[in-house]
Formats: C-alpha cells, sequence, structure tokens
C-alpha cells in the first residue's frame, strides 16, 4: 500500500486547493450547486493529477534511478510493474473524466487541456528552459479556471496574475531544489538543469516572490476588491502571506526544502500556521 501512495501521491491532492479559489473570492458559497460542481471539480483534478504523476514515472523511470530520493519510486525501484502501474493510472483517468463531466463540460475541457499539456511536457517540454517552469505554472492555473469559469464564477484578474506569480515561484524553487539535491550531476537526472544556475534560479525566484507579495496586496485594497468584499478588511491577510513566502525562502536555502511544495506545507509547521492563518482570516472577513 505504501507503493501505491507512493505512485499516486495523494498529497499532492493539496494542489486542488486552487480550484477553490473561485468559490472563496467569489461568495459562492451559498449555492449549493456550484459547491457541488468545485467538490466534482477539485476531486477530478485530484485523480488527474495522479494520472499523470503514473504517466511521468513511467517515462521518466531509468532517469529517476540517477537521483538520489527519486530512485526508490515505486516504478524506478521495481517495487510496482508497469502492467500494474498502467491499469490503476488508466481508472485514475476514467474517474477524473467522468467526475469532470458531472461538473461541467467547460470543466471537462479544461482537464483534458490539463492532460495534453502534460503530455507535451513529459514528451520534451520539459527540457525547454523557463517553458518548463511556465508549463508547471499553467497547470495551477487550470484548475483556477476549472473552478471559476468552469462553474460560471467570473474569475479576478487580480487573483490570476497572482496565482501567476506564486507558482511561477514554486516551480522556480523547485528546480533551484533539483539542482541542489543532484550536487553537479543535475543533467543526468534532468537535461534542462544544465541549462538553470544558482544565480539565475535566485534571481528568478526574488521576482516572482515580490510579484506574488505585491500583487496580491494590490488586490485586497483594489476599488473592485472593496466592492464586492464590502471594505477593505481583507489587506489584513497580507501578513500571512508575506510570512508564507519568507518562511518558504527559509526553507529551500536553509533546509533543503522547495522540492515539493505539498510536502513542505505538511511538513513545516510555520507554513502550516501561516497557510491556516490566512485561510481563516479570510473566511472571517468575507463571511
Amino acid at each position: 500500500m505504501k507503493d501505491w501512495i507512493r505512485l499516486l501521491r495523494p498529497h499532492q491532492w493539496l494542489k486542488s486547493g486552487f480550484v477553490f479559489v473561485g468559490l472563496l473570492f467569489g461568495h459562492a458559497w451559498g449555492d449549493a450547486q456550484t459547491v457541488m460542481q468545485v467538490l466534482l471539480a477539485a476531486v477530478a483534478f485530484s485523480l488527474a493529477a495522479s494520472a499523470v504523476y503514473v504517466g511521468n514515472d513511467l517515462a521518466d523511470r531509468e532517469r529517476d534511478r540517477q537521483h538520489p530520493q527519486k530512485r526508490k519510486r515505486p516504478l524506478a525501484s521495481g517495487a510496482i510493474t508497469v502492467r500494474a502501474a498502467l491499469a490503476v493510472g488508466g481508472c485514475c483517468l476514467a474517474g477524473a473524466g467522468l467526475l469532470a463531466w458531472a461538473a461541467s463540460p467547460t470543466v471537462l475541457a479544461i482537464i483534458a487541456g490539463y492532460l495534453l499539456l502534460n503530455v507535451g511536457y513529459t514528451l520534451g517540454l520539459k527540457d525547454v528552459v523557463l517553458l518548463d517552469v511556465f508549463i508547471i505554472a499553467a497547470g495551477f492555473m487550470l484548475r483556477i479556471l476549472a473552478g471559476t469559469l468552469g462553474v460560471g464564477i467570473a474569475p479576478s484578474h487580480w487573483l490570476l496574475l497572482c496565482g501567476l506569480m506564486v507558482t511561477l515561484f514554486l516551480g522556480f524553487a523547485k528546480r533551484h531544489a533539483e539542482l541542489q539535491a543532484m550536487a553537479g550531476d543535475a543533467g543526468g537526472h534532468r537535461q534542462v538543469l544544465d541549462e538553470y544556475d544558482p544565480g539565475l534560479l535566485d534571481k528568478l525566484i526574488g521576482i516572482c516572490a515580490a510579484a506574488t507579495i505585491v500583487s496580491y496586496s494590490l488586490y485586497t485594497v483594489s476599488a473592485e476588491t472593496q466592492a464586492l468584499h464590502g471594505g477593505d478588511r481583507l489587506v489584513a491577510t497580507v501578513p500571512f502571506v508575506v510570512y508564507g513566502m519568507f518562511r518558504y525562502l527559509y526553507r529551500l536555502h536553509r533546509r533543503a526544502g522547495g522540492g515539493d511544495p505539498a510536502l513542505d506545507l505538511l511538513a513545516d509547521r510555520h507554513l502550516l500556521a501561516a497557510t491556516g492563518g490566512w485561510l481563516v482570516a479570510v473566511l472571517l472577513i468575507l463571511a
């Protein structure tokens, strides 16, 4: 069972939290039908993500055997057979399609786009410097769109901009962590890492971190936001975002973190507290 959990990565389902952004900031939680659509979309994205991880591990199992941590993955180590992984991945894919269709045809189209994007990533786009991180960020943005356009909620341009910046930040931090983990042999594991260096990544991470904080701060004080939420109290949530970003940078540079955002969140009490505090503050203010 542990091997199957490691293959399907259920902890990565935390990323489906991006699907709920529109429901939260669009004040749509009072509509039972919309809530159900968003829940279906979130579960569909979770299953689709597990199917993608199975596909990636199948394609990368030879490279993973050269990575100090990833060589322990079930397919790279041989703990799970290729045939069994294909069967389970297919079930996840079928479940994702059915749930997405139940949510709405638009959600199904968005998840289909997500799957095609990841096929392109696996087949070669992951080796194109910078574009590889933008594709990772696009996966998060599609989650936001599934929870907004997919269920009839108009997405805020400010939140889309903030979502793009924070997901680029996470993507470049992941590349930085991979460079550190491979200690000079990064290209043998992931070809595109030969095109990055710590100095470049530090600059890109800094730009994205600053842009995330600025875009979210501007969102909280914009006239559109104040009109929607009945005041400017949302600005009180900015310190949680700033602290969370700084803590993530600390883990990246001092605790060898950044390689897996979901695991970093679950493993770090400070990140959990910042995220939980932000969520509670937002709920109290919007309610």
